[in-house]
């Protein structure tokens, strides 16, 4: 369970950032034979805040692009628009981020006490500031004084400012809720595991860098200014928190047309505009009880600008503004696992757009602003209110349709549409895909579903039964399915998720997963699907295509990398290009090839931008691999287990690295360093066995081997393997029998139900070889 729940924690653990860059395999790592693909992945204080929020050492007046003017800050906004500010003042986002002072610190510390296995931590006041005594790199004591609040509501944590330009965000963090809620107390971020120095997960470590980690998001302009070769950072931005101009972009312009709106000021100076979405119109039809938008309106610009906090994604390109395509800078995370179910409910945080882009809603037509007010970020109507704008109260806010007692929590909509999940342990958030509740899917699944989420008494079995009584039958298949069956290896997965990626009814984002998941089954039939999806026109198919370009083989990958070069996404075209890295490109025309030089410089520039992270230090060195640069490619995998010593893709890869430089003993040796220092030891053991094997060391290979094959941190790859070694030493009976374990742990996989036909026919037993040969097709 340990090992389950940093999976799913690593990935973001600072409160109240609404999106993370960081690499989604944080914990997982790269296959051992091959470099990792770049998958690198209201409640306030009592007082209110001074404005406006500027402190010294930050940038004003930053020119933000060559046309849209310099940053002004919000108090120069607030001069005109004094309502807007006003309701924007104490909301989420202005205290995203505040100086550390009387008004801004939610947290008791009059000598307040915390203790987490054995370490106690202490709150106190000094001269006026705001100290914690806990534990820091070393293991040891110390008092570090709070520079900054981070967020508010329903958790406040602090920043501590550490050498090198560094902010570290503390993980006992101040529950803000009232203490009828359980609030009004100090509490862990990870208060069932001991995270001691050292660990990944320490609060002075990588994992709590609000440099790297929140800073884009938490304040307006923000400039990381990383230093790789120093390791240090010179971070700064136009206001600490998010204020206006986030959102609406550089002030400048816009404040040039109202003192002369006669000076030739275009759109009256802004960059971006959210006015149009005032023109959509909405018809109630009184047979379905739903309204329809009845005259559309520009939507998408405000979505996506939403979009580029409240999503998850990682940062590929710096410099985003207002009005920015997402893909022009984010490289946006589909429906992957462990971050949503295979259905697409959330699991991990992953700040609503992800889920908003799978509801009927998105489809319709509904923006956030929709519900939300923009300013004060909260809803427009409390209750079941809000969704009966849309949704005819008369025909849906009744028990004959919710089922439950008038006033009852079952009674709101968004109990059973939109359920929650608890993150860092009080923040429960609400799933915005709107959906249907699915319990006839639960088990087949494995997903959870919002009438057992209440009803925790009952079987899913009773759940689908009580609504096939009272709505019928669902009548047509869930998207899920076809990811389910794409990512555990099912019979019919290719052409389950082929019929996925065609049907233009089903979410985008849906039938981009299934993209990502196809070329693990590649035949003819879907080498031409997904080539036409390269010479389409679906920007987030195509991602999905060239986030898994590496998993197609090299003979192939040409024909789908090519076509994406030439994206205006430079997201995709990146992708693209380190998939083609190593790959002949002399033997193509001096236009593609210009196209695969301007791709890969970007792939290279946005993997040099996020070097303070050791997996795009570890892209870094794949690339030079690729390019036989041995010593730089060394150098960066060093670099990256210098920087990360936990981080297992950089030892497997390096080792790898060693492995085809003739240097079978380094890497033996990288290896067994690598197992007393990383968490997810499956790949290493795994690529130690291999090396082993390598060596004509079998029976010392076989240990490792194992040990991978059976660690729940396993792969259906290490089984098969492990099978074969078997096989290979004459223990046949012993090889069939983990095979056998390893279908039913990863049912329909295709090399295990190779290695299993072809050992059964080889010992004579020609009934069983045929079975799985017929599953194989």
């Amino acid at each position: 369970m340990l090992i389950l729940f940093r999976l799913l924690l690593v990935a973001l653990l600072l409160g109240g950032c609404d999106r993370t860059s960081l690499p989604d395999a944080e914990r997982e790592s790269g296959p051992a034979e091959t470099t990792p693909a770049a998958s690198i992945p209201a409640n306030s204080p009592s007082q209110e805040p001074p404005h406006p929020a500027k402190l010294a050492g930050t940038v004003t007046g930053t020119v933000a692009g060559a046309s849209a003017g310099i940053f002004v800050g919000t108090e120069v906004c607030a001069s005109c628009h004094e309502q807007q500010f006003q309701s924007w003042r104490n909301s989420q986002h202005d205290l995203a981020m505040r100086e550390a002072n009387d008004t801004t610190v939610a947290g008791n510390f009059d000598n307040a006490e915390f203790n987490y296995f054995g370490t106690v931590s202490k709150f106190f006041r000094r001269d006026g500031d705001f100290y914690v005594r806990t534990d820091g790199a070393d293991g040891k004591l110390h008092d570090f004084p709070i520079a900054y609040t981070f967020g508010v509501y329903p958790l406040q944590q602090y920043l501590v400012k550490f050498p090198g330009g560094r902010l570290q965000a503390l993980s006992i963090a101040w529950d803000s809720r009232s203490k009828s809620e359980g609030g009004q107390r100090w509490f862990h971020l990870n208060p069932d595991e001991h995270i001691e120095h050292g660990d990944e997960l320490h609060w002075t470590g990588l994992n709590y860098n609000w440099n790297f980690m929140c800073a884009d998001c938490h304040s307006t302009n923000l400039q990381k200014n990383y230093d790789s070769a120093t390791h240090t950072y010179d971070t700064k931005w136009s206001e600490i928190n998010v204020a206006c101009e986030a959102c609406h972009g550089p002030g400048s312009r816009h404040v040039q047309w109202a003192k002369d709106p006669s000076a030739g000021v275009t759109n009256k100076g802004l960059k971006v505009s959210f006015a149009s979405r005032k023109l959509a119109a909405w018809h109630m039809n009184p047979d379905t009880g739903i309204a329809q938008l009845v005259r559309p309106a520009q939507t998408q610009t405000e979505l996506e600008t939403c979009a580029q906090c409240h999503s998850r994604r990682t940062t590929g390109f710096p410099g985003a503004e207002a009005g920015d395509p997402i893909l022009a800078h984010f490289n946006l995370t589909l429906l992957s696992e462990p971050l949503y179910h295979a259905d697409g409910q959330i699991n991990d945080e992953v700040y609503v757009y992800g889920s908003f882009l799978q509801s009927k809603m998105h489809a319709a037509g509904v923006t956030c602003s929709n519900c939300h007010d923009p300013h004060n970020l909260k809803v427009r109507i409390e209750g079941n209110g809000l969704c009966g704008q849309c949704h005819l109260p008369s025909k849906f806010d009744t028990p004959d349709h919710h089922m439950h007692p008038v006033n009852s929590s079952g009674a709101q909509c968004v109990s059973c549409h939109m359920p929650t999940k608890t993150y860092m342990q009080v923040d429960a958030r609400r799933d915005h895909s709107f959906r249907i509740p699915r319990p006839d899917l639960s088990d087949r699944l494995q997903t959870p579903n919002a009438c057992t989420g209440c009803h925790s008494d009952k079987s899913n079995a009773w759940a689908a039964a009580e609504l096939e009584r009272k709505f019928g039958k669902p009548n047509r298949r869930h998207y899920g399915e076809a990811l389910y069956a794409g990512r555990h290896g099912l019979p019919g997965a290719e052409g389950a998720l082929m019929a996925l990626i065609v049907d233009e009814k089903q979410p985008e984002i849906a039938r981009a997963t299934a993209v990502s998941l196809l070329p693990h089954y590649l035949s003819r039939n879907s080498a031409q699907l997904l080539q036409a999806i390269a010479q389409g026109d679906n920007a987030l198919l195509q991602l999905g295509l060239a986030d898994s370009l590496q998993a197609v083989p090299q003979q192939v990958r040409p024909a789908l990398a090519i076509p994406l070069l030439y994206e205006d996404e430079p997201v995709i075209a990146a992708l693209a290009a380190n998939a083609l890295v190593g790959m002949p490109m002399d033997n193509y025309p001096a236009s593609v090839q210009q196209q695969f030089a301007r791709a890969l410089n970007q792939y290279l520039e946005q993997e040099k931008f996020n070097s303070d992270r050791p997996e795009s230090l570890a892209n870094l060195a794949g690339v030079r691999a690729q390019q036989g640069q041995i010593q730089q490619a060394e150098a960066l995998f060093q670099q990256a287990i210098s920087l990360a010593p936990y981080y297992t893709p950089a030892y497997v890869n390096l080792a790898d690295l060693y492995r085809a430089s003739g240097r079978e003993g380094d890497a033996e040796s990288l290896l067994r360093t690598a197992l007393g220092k990383v968490t997810v030891k499956a790949p290493v053991q795994h690529s130690l066995g291999l090396s082993l094997v390598r060596q004509q060391r079998k029976a010392e290979a076989l240990k490792y081997l194992h040990l991978a094959a059976e660690s729940s941190q396993g792969s259906a790859r290490y089984v098969y393997v492990y099978g074969l070694a078997l096989n290979s030493v004459g223990k046949t009976d012993e090889a069939l029998n983990t095979l056998d374990q390893g279908l039913a742990r990863f049912p329909g996989n295709v090399e295990i139900l190779q290695a299993l036909a072809s050992i059964n026919r080889e010992t004579g037993n020609l009934e069983k070889a045929k079975h799985y040969a017929d599953m194989l097709r």
